[in-house]
Formats: C-alpha cells, structure tokens, sequence
C-alpha cells in the first residue's frame, strides 16, 4: 500500500486546501492521471497518480487544509478495480421510486429522479456536484479552466457560461427574470484572500509613496511599427511595449540598487540579480509571475516568457517556481483602460512601477502645441527605504531610455 501525498510547499507556503477530489475510493486510474487539487495562496496543485493501480481511501476530504508533504489518500499499485462500480462516499443514496407494472405483475423500481445539473453530471467531482445544486447552475454551461476543459469548483464559484448557454434553474428557467434583484454569496479562494491580506498588509506596515510623471510613446511607436513585421518574422513573437519597458527598468534598477533591494526586519537586502514580476490579471485573482535574470534576456526572450506566463495564468497553471522571488514589480493597468493610478507595493519589495493607457494629448515641444500619445507612469516606494530623490530619479530615468530607445543600444 503506497501514501498518495501533498505536494512539497516551499517555505512561504504554509498549507493548502483541497478544492477537489477527480476520483473515488475504489476506482481504478493509470500512471499520471489527474487525482486531486490542492488551492494555496499562490497557486492551484495537481496531485498525480503515482503508478497504474486503484485509490482505495481518501483521507483527506474537499476544504479540508492540508500541510505539505501530508498524506492525503491511499493507492495500491498495480491493482485492479473490481467489476462493481465504486460508489462516491460524499453524495447521499438517489431516492427511489416504487410504482405498479403496467401487466399487473410485481412493483418494480422506477428510475431515480435525474432532473437537475447535479444529476446529469454524475462525472463531475463532489465539490462541483454540490456547488451545481446550491447555485442552480448547470456545469456543462460553464467554462472550465481544468485538465481537458474540466470544470473545477472555482469554476462554479464564480461562473463563467460559455458563449451558447446561460444560468438556469432545476426546472430550466432562468435564475431571475430580468430587472430582478437578485445576490449571491460566495467565499473567497485562498489566492484571493491571501491577495488582499498582503495589499492590505504593504498599505498599513510599509511607508509608501508615490511618484508620477508623463512619457511620450511616440519613439516607441515608431519603432514598434517599423520593426514589428521583422521582429515577428525573425524571433516567432509580437513585439510589443511590455519588453522594452522591461529592459529599460533593468537598467534603471542597476543606476539605483535600492530600488532593486527588499527589507528583511532590520536588514537591507541589495539583490546582485534583476527578477522582475509581471502583474497578471486571472479569474482567480492577481499573481505576478516572475521573469529571472532580465539583465540576461533579449527582447525577444521578453516578449516569450510573457506570453506563456500569461497564458499558463488564464489557464490557473502557474507553477510556484513561476512566482517565488522577485526583485521589482511592473502593473500594466493600461490594457484596461487606466489612465492613472497609485500600484500598492509587492512586499518585500520596496518599488512597483504601473504602465497606464496611452493617449492622445496637445504638449508643448519647442514653443509649440503638438499633439502626443502620452502615457502617465507611476512609481509607488517604500519611504524607509528608498529617498524621494532617488525614487524621482529612477522614474526619469525610465522615462528617457523609453523616449529614446538608442540610449539602451548606446548604453548611455
């Protein structure tokens, strides 16, 4: 008998939660297959099966916390399910029907009642079973962010209806009429509450400040516009803003090491490396996935690390070594719109810079008004340890080698 466990949590993980068991007791799964969930406060886990064989306890149960390395289940190797179906120990016994046969013969048994989505998706894990009968929302309606498309108590949390199908009831009407006034009640995930107790932590424990100023996009754009075509055919990727922005605040952190340092209690911690996180919006709250080593990357590898860490954050397949460290911190609220904004520190760092929107606006150049797309940055610091001069610095450093992008070339 071999122990099904949790995964290893590094040290900044305390426990975890299983969000949802994919098997029973009982049944018979192969090497690899998907066994369980377990939610932290940065990432959803997959626990795998570990051999070809049969799970034949579950020790651990849906919400139930679990530490790291914990046993949580039970599988025999080799083993072979026997012919009777394993019977789901969470759900209650289907009530059953008796009525007279038509021919005058005995009482037979009718079939159970099945209306609902909790009865017509008899595949899908306890825990969405249950949040499909508390909510009325029927699974095969919503979009799932599991393995194979599979919906996932998250999912059913916080719905998202694929495109041909909307939310009704047991009886299939919606769930309220339009102009109703309806609510619902849901709880937070763990990645979400961990999310606003460390924002609402860097807001109270941390002196921070917040510096603006204005750059014209306008280089950028020229650039962009007449190298993309090249740049795309050449290195299999889009260039877009993010990458230079990313190179030139690599460069700003070497001219200001304090910026590119974190406070440990009373220690100030001078990192000789450039991670930088990228803020990722995904339905299942804000992560900042991590590029490494930035001082070493084209813009090419940029723009690739980017697209496939945002892809594996839609999905809410972030591994946890994508998010571990991290030296400084970018937030693009421009992709929705900001104009501008205040971004809350990512403790222990000591600086985040926010990108906002770019738009059209009449400046002054040369004694005359000329129209510029212009974008507001945005540099929020830790006061303790970064001075104001050195904050406003920094930030018109960014500033310059974005306006004028041969200053990286020319390392000036």
């Amino acid at each position: 008998m071999a122990e099904i466990k949790a995964p290893v949590f590094p040290e900044s993980v305390a426990d975890g939660t299983i969000v949802e068991w994919h098997v029973t007791e009982g049944q018979q799964v192969n090497r690899d297959d998907l066994l369980a969930e377990i939610e932290t406060d940065k990432v959803v886990l997959e626990v795998v099966a570990p051999d070809n064989g049969v799970v034949t306890k579950i020790v651990k149960q849906v919400d139930d916390t679990v530490l790291s390395d914990e046993i949580i289940g039970e599988f025999e190797a080799g083993a072979t399910a026997s012919a009777a179906p394993a019977v789901d120990p969470n759900l209650p016994a289907a009530p059953v029907q008796e009525k007279q046969a038509t021919d005058g013969g005995e009482p037979v048994q009718a079939t159970a009642n099945t209306s609902g989505p909790e009865a017509d998706h008899k595949d899908q894990s306890p825990a969405v079973r249950k949040a499909a009968k508390e909510s009325g929302v029927d699974p095969k309606d919503v979009e799932g962010s599991g393995r194979g498309g599979r919906v996932t108590k998250s999912d059913m949390s916080s719905p998202t209806l694929k495109a041909d199908s909307s939310i009704k009831t047991d009886s299939g009407q919606p769930v309220a009429e339009a102009g109703a006034r309806s609510e619902k009640r849901v709880p937070m995930t763990r990645l979400r509450k961990t999310v606003a107790n460390r924002l609402l932590a860097a807001s109270q424990e941390t002196a921070m400040l917040t510096t603006f100023n204005e750059v014209n996009m306008k280089p950028l754009m020229e650039l962009r516009a007449q190298y993309k075509d090249r740049f795309e055919k050449r290195h299999g990727v889009r260039l877009g803003f993010m990458s230079l922005f990313v190179r030139a605040a690599t460069e700003a952190l070497k001219r200001f090491p304090a910026v590119n340092a974190s406070l440990d209690g009373d220690d100030i911690v001078y990192h000789g490396y450039y991670d930088i996180g990228v803020a990722v919006s995904s339905d299942r709250g804000l992560v900042v996935p991590v590029l490494r080593d930035t001082d070493q990357m084209s813009m090419a590898d940029v723009e690739s690390r980017i697209r496939e860490l945002g892809g594996l954050a839609q999905k809410g397949k972030l591994g946890l070594e994508d998010m571990m460290g991290g030296t400084f911190t970018i937030s693009n609220g421009g992709v929705f719109g900001s104009l501008m904004s205040t971004p809350i520190l990512n403790p222990p760092q000591t600086a985040i810079l926010g990108m906002h929107a770019i738009n059209d606006r009449p400046m002054a150049v040369n004694g005359e008004v000329k129209i510029l797309p212009m974008m507001y940055l945005a540099l929020s610091y830790d006061h303790r340890m970064i001075d104001g001069k050195e904050a406003v610095q920094f930030l018109v450093t960014i500033k310059e080698l974005v306006e004028d992008p041969s200053l990286l070339l020319l390392d000036l």
